[in-house]
């Protein structure tokens, strides 16, 4: 460790150091020892931001790359309260292909090593005395139903599983656009015509798919600062480092003196301040990493 020395002018050793930033490592083994149990006998506490790229994989496109009829539509246009006002119809068709998507994809190995490592009891063996939270950005539910294979498997407490922070809601749940109450696991909905679209069971106000949508607050902020404020090391996995919020988080960690780790399949202009970047499908670069590629494979 290097250590903080006066120089001329009330400048530091150390932050002159850190003004010549050096390129990010890609050694898998250098990274392990950030895993280590630290010195001073405290956890390490680690977060994962995942975003679009984390279900690359499992075949879920990114929100801008829906296909079929959708690919002629601004994603992003469906996806505010406003065009939800306009036309609830042609949103919910949006959403109704996006939620199909979902239902027929699997998790893929990211997601399954995220979810070992969500378990005290298998994430001991790769970073004994550490905390560990999941903060996604996807609405697909892929994470939460990779952890449950993983529980059935591997039975754990629920004090020793790390929490799961959903920032963007699930897109499997309905809320009501006018007293806001939420459904959870709504089964699949015809969408054929006005008439048809989901109600609220309490109001019977027309309801509307459980997603943040731009414009909007995102979920679970104040849990996230707490993680955030107290972690040292922050993966971002499948989300690009210049987007926020995994830029902020990402920075504020390295702020406080923390490591950052990205995993992506193509690099980005954030990467470059990353401590560690790991390129290629995170369905390989993260098992590696966090040592559970042998568990991943026995998680069916």
């Amino acid at each position: 460790m290097i250590r903080s020395h006066a120089i001329a002018g009330g400048i530091t050793l150390s932050s002159r150091l850190h003004s010549v930033k050096m390129s990010p490592s890609t050694d898998f083994a250098e990274f392990k020892r950030l895993l280590e149990p630290r010195a001073d006998g405290k956890p390490n506490k680690i977060i994962a931001v995942c975003g679009a790229g984390l279900s690359a994989a499992s075949g879920i496109p990114t929100f801008r790359g829906a296909g079929g009829m959708w690919h002629k539509y601004d994603a992003m246009s469906l996806a505010t309260p406003e065009a939800f006002e306009r036309d609830p119809l042609l949103v919910w068709q949006f959403y109704h292909y996006r939620r199909e998507t979902a239902r027929a994809a699997q998790p893929n190995p990211a997601h399954k090593a995220l979810a070992l490592f969500s378990l005290s009891t298998t994430r001991k063996a790769s970073a004994p005395n550490s905390e560990f939270a999941i903060i996604t950005q996807n609405v697909d539910e892929l994470s939460k139903r990779a952890l449950a294979t993983t529980l059935e498997q591997h039975p754990t407490k629920a004090k020793d599983i790390a929490p799961l922070l959903e920032m963007h809601g699930r897109i499997f749940d309905i809320q009501c656009s006018k007293c806001g109450h939420v459904e959870t696991k709504v089964g699949r909905s015809q969408v054929s015509n006005i008439q048809s679209l989901p109600r609220c069971l309490k109001c019977s106000a027309l309801a509307r798919p459980g997603v943040v949508w731009f414009g909007e607050m995102p979920q679970h902020l104040d849990e996230i600062d707490q993680l955030v404020q107290g972690a040292n090391l922050c993966l971002v996995v499948g989300t690009s480092s210049t987007v926020y919020p995994a830029a902020s988080y990402a920075s504020k960690v390295q702020r406080q003196g923390g490591k950052v780790a990205v995993f992506n399949l193509d690099r980005s202009s954030g990467d470059m301040s990353a401590d560690f970047l790991f390129l290629g499908p995170c369905e390989e670069t993260l098992p590696k990493a966090l040592g559970l590629e042998r568990e991943v494979v026995r998680v069916e």
